[in-house]
């Protein structure tokens, strides 16, 4: 008898185990089926401010990552992006941060350096862990309002306290809250863009991801038709689409460094060196010019950052990840476009539709 109550205790402790644990299942989100999280690893989290469209996007990895990074446009603003060099020391990333702002939206990643810190996630330094963050913004404060109202460390934390592996809310929202495309003729031509998500499964398990907020001077292409499907409005509200403006010689007015830029990160549950994620990123950019024209111009701060999470067991085949990512990264930008909504009497493609 005293062997039978003794052995209750541990049997009540299990099953209040399995209890609790069955508890958090049913709180955490499935790992989304598409989008960037669709890669294991990968969380995450907006925060979008209610005064203005502006915002911040966190994505965060469970654990970390090895990263890599693209910055082809004339007018960056990033950070962290030096220790990316595969040249250099630190070959892991908890975080990237993607916001709104200008160069002022940089702060927010301080916020996710916070939080990371909190939740004792980071880079081995000596007493300390040390979260890498690497980030970039796009400008957005002639959107909506007061352009002193943008993202603060404390959208940066809410981001990042957000990030969850299900499904990635896409349109007017985080770092795409404010963004807008097809200002080649100037913003009374443009249209309201946003953010968007992709990804590709192939049979074998690889995945391939991309996400995208996309404020670029020129206009949005879906490379599957070659159509416009949003930029440069004319007065009817048709496009007048910024390839053919190139082609007429006409004097429309250049885009000014900074004011736009399209800043993204492709992901994939690959193992991958630093060099390979580099490679990565610099292939996803060619999404870009599939699906941006004209892009990396002097007035635009592209940037690809890019994270191999290393939790897929297959044998990782550069040209085919860095051709993926090149693909999933023009479907982002495309649905960055058709899923944005319209903001501060700026229309969006669907607006167009009506």
């Amino acid at each position: 008898m005293q062997y039978r109550k003794r052995m209750k205790c541990p049997v009540r402790t299990l099953a209040c185990v399995a209890v609790f644990s069955i508890a958090l299942a049913a709180q955490a989100p499935a790992r989304a089926k598409a989008g960037l999280t669709a890669v294991e690893g990968i969380k995450v989290g907006h925060h979008t401010l209610s005064e203005r469209p502006t915002g911040c996007t966190a994505i965060l990895v469970d654990g970390d990552a090895v990263g890599g990074v693209s910055q082809r446009g004339g007018a960056p603003g990033t950070r962290e992006t030096d220790l990316l060099d595969p040249l250099n020391m630190v070959d892991k990333v908890n975080a990237v941060v993607l916001a709104g702002g200008s160069a002022f939206g940089l702060e927010a990643a301080t916020g996710t350096v916070r939080w990371l810190e909190e939740h004792n996630i980071g880079w081995a330094a000596g007493p300390s862990k040390v979260p890498i963050v690497p980030a970039a913004i796009l400008f957005d404060l002639g959107v909506g309002g007061n352009p002193k109202i943008r993202p603060t460390a404390d959208c940066g934390y809410k981001a990042a306290d957000a990030a969850t592996t299900g499904a990635v809310q896409e349109g007017s929202v985080g770092a795409g809250a404010g963004a807008t495309v097809g200002k080649f003729g100037g913003m009374g031509h443009a249209m309201k863009s946003g953010l968007g998500t992709a990804s590709i499964t192939l049979p074998d398990g690889l995945v391939v991801a991309a996400i995208v907020a996309v404020n670029a001077v020129g206009d949005i292409i879906d490379p599957a038709t070659g159509k416009v499907v949003a930029g440069v409005r004319n007065p009817d509200n048709s496009f007048a689409d910024a390839r053919t403006i190139l082609r007429s010689g006409v004097n429309a007015p250049r885009p000014r460094a900074g004011e736009n830029t399209t800043i993204g990160l492709v992901a994939t549950n690959a193992k991958l060196t630093k060099s390979q994620a580099t490679r990565m990123a610099l292939m996803a950019d060619d999404g870009y010019a599939r699906a941006i024209s004209p892009v990396h111009t002097s007035g635009d701060g592209d940037t690809v950052f890019s994270l191999a999470t290393g939790r897929w067991d297959g044998t990782a085949d550069i040209t085919v990840i860095g051709a993926l990512a090149a693909e999933a990264m023009a479907d982002a930008i495309v649905r960055a476009a058709t899923q944005a909504t319209g903001a501060a009497g700026i229309p969006a493609a669907r607006d167009l539709k009506k």
